[in-house]
């Protein structure tokens, strides 16, 4: 009897054991059924993601640009005007500043004085000139009519030297000889003189020439005035700073009674519009295209979701455009992938509540389906 009750009990015993083991081998059946299934899911749910984000090429390597117009003076002088404050915005030919300009208005009013002078003076060589078509040709005549008078003269001085000296001595006496002889040397002396003021009379034209050659001079004069005076009156104007574009004043450095050069830059017009640089990996580069749509996301902003197009890509990794580009020819080499900037226009999405600062970090998505 006892020894039927032992084995009943340790076959009972075997009969736990081999239900605990059954049990044991169903727990890890189950947990590598639901590790299977969770390697499944995790598989099909990545590839949904890659399916449809296949063609998405992004990066966090990109930020905000736009176009910053330094603002500088044309002329140096002092501040006594300032119109504009940081971050302000203004339109074109807003007065942005002004500069002191008694001294440019003097020098205006002096180059207005030789513009008048220079008038003065050509009308005064324009009316010489026209005297002188008129007298160079009188003068010739005058002096053709001398040498007629001086050789007429000359012709009765000779007639009468020979009549003197052709009658005899009891007809005449030295003293009419001696007058006949200085009246032909005297004759002869106008014929030359008369001579000479012709041939100095003769060259009419160009006497008149050189007259209209001094017209042309001082109207050459008078426009290197009127052209100094255009210069007077830029001075002037240029000493008024208006904004070049419409845009907000940024780098402001300047205040009233400051003196500015010529050429500084005393404050800078960033321009409302503003498109995106992405440097991508150059692997990333294989199917992108200008004119692919782009999804864009601003850290600053993260309810702002921007829309755009790929614009264009460099023509050159920014490594090759730095100050100081690789030598891969030298030494040892290592390859790194480059990256590329890509410039992305905006379409849509921007809002004029929220400027956009140039050098805002965003994420592009550029679909290259």
């Amino acid at each position: 009897m006892a020894a039927d009750e032992g084995k009943a009990a340790e076959d009972g015993h075997v009969v736990a054991q081999d239900d605990g083991d059954n049990q044991t081998k169903e727990g890890s059946s189950r947990r590598k059924l639901i590790l299977i299934g969770v390697v499944v899911v995790v598989l099909l749910l990545g590839g949904l993601y890659w399916f449809l984000h296949r063609h998405e090429v992004e990066t966090d390597d990109a930020f905000t640009a736009g176009r910053a117009v330094a603002v500088a003076p044309h002329v140096s002088g002092y501040v006594t005007e300032l119109a504009v404050n940081d971050n302000q915005y203004v339109h074109q030919g807003d007065v942005l500043a002004r500069i002191d300009d008694r001294n440019w208005r003097a020098q205006r009013d002096q180059a207005q004085a030789a513009v008048d002078i220079a008038r003065a003076q050509v009308r005064n060589y324009s009316l010489l000139s026209e005297v002188a078509k008129k007298n160079f040709p009188g003068h010739l005549m005058v002096a053709q009519g001398q040498l007629a008078a001086a050789q007429a003269q000359q012709f009765r001085a000779e007639t009468d030297y020979r009549r003197q000296h052709g009658v005899t001595r009891e007809a005449t006496s030295q003293q009419n000889i001696d007058y006949a002889t200085a009246a032909l040397n005297a004759a002869k002396a106008q014929v030359l003189e008369a001579q000479g003021n012709l041939e100095t009379a003769l060259p009419v034209i160009p006497n008149i020439s050189s007259t209209e050659a001094r017209v042309t001079e001082q109207e050459a004069q008078l426009a290197q005035a009127e052209a100094k005076l255009r210069e007077a009156e830029l001075n002037v104007e240029w000493t008024t700073i208006r904004a070049p574009h419409d845009g907000w004043i940024s780098q402001r450095n300047i205040e009233r009674g400051t003196y500015v050069n010529a050429g500084q830059t005393v404050m800078s017009v960033v321009e409302p519009e503003v498109w995106v640089v992405a440097n991508y990996k150059e692997t990333q580069l294989t199917r992108m295209r200008p004119g692919q749509k782009v999804d864009i996301a601003v850290d600053a902003y993260p309810f702002l979701k921007l829309r755009g197009h790929v614009d264009s890509l460099q023509l050159g990794t920014g490594a090759t455009f730095s100050a100081f580009p690789p030598e891969n020819a030298t030494g040892n080499y290592v390859k790194i992938v480059q990256r590329v900037p890509v410039k992305i226009l905006i379409d849509e999405g921007l809002r004029q509540d929220v400027p956009l600062s140039l050098g805002l970090s965003v994420e592009p998505t550029v679909h290259t389906e």
